[in-house]
């Protein structure tokens, strides 16, 4: 999994708590990322979420592997609010499932910038021929600029637009969901 940085010491095994640190430190509007004070005020003042209340503190604990058997109704909320699958925060997904859910994430990431979402916009309708020769003009550039072939997994685009969240296996979440989760 792409979790590291942010993982503290107590959240090892807790697939939770990376995952959890996964999407505060990827999924967040340009800027900053969120705090757990913002992410449980919007989850406990927001309709969308239902009854559920969420205090900072706890999501503390979640995120540090203190707490790790949240009740349904907290992981469903929590899960709204970046837009992923519930079995992405429980550690249910497979592997390549996880991946996949991890990989959309970076895509919204990077959408997130202006240049980049122009870039990808106007390939939109080329023949597939032509869609693989601007993929290897621009893995061309990225080698001759000594840039790794792939981008990295979590940068951080200088866009003036937050994303929407990614989209999970299950037909949860999405870009097109309407989860815009309230946020600054």
């Amino acid at each position: 999994m792409a979790v590291g940085a942010d993982r503290s010491p107590d959240a090892a095994g807790s697939p939770l708590a990376d995952r959890l640190n996964y999407l505060f430190t990827t999924m967040h509007p340009p800027g900053a990322p969120y705090t757990n004070a913002h992410v449980a005020e919007a989850i406990s003042g927001g309709d969308e979420y239902g009854e559920t209340t969420l205090t900072e503190q706890y999501l503390s604990m979640l995120r540090n592997g203190k707490r790790t058997n949240p009740s349904p109704d907290v992981l469903r909320a929590l899960a709204k609010f970046f837009a992923v699958p519930v079995g992405y925060l429980l550690g249910d997904l497979s592997p390549s499932q996880a991946e996949r859910v991890e990989e959309e994430v970076r895509f919204l990431v990077a959408m997130r910038d202006k240049r980049v979402r122009s870039i990808a916009l106007r390939a939109v309708g080329l023949p597939p021929e032509v869609q693989d020769s601007l993929t290897t003009i621009i893995s061309q550039f990225r080698q001759q600029m000594n840039l790794p072939p792939e981008p990295p997994e979590s940068s951080e685009p200088a866009g003036p637009d937050g994303a929407n969240g990614a989209g999970g296996t299950d037909g949860s979440g999405g870009p097109d969901s309407g989860a815009t989760h309230g946020r600054q």
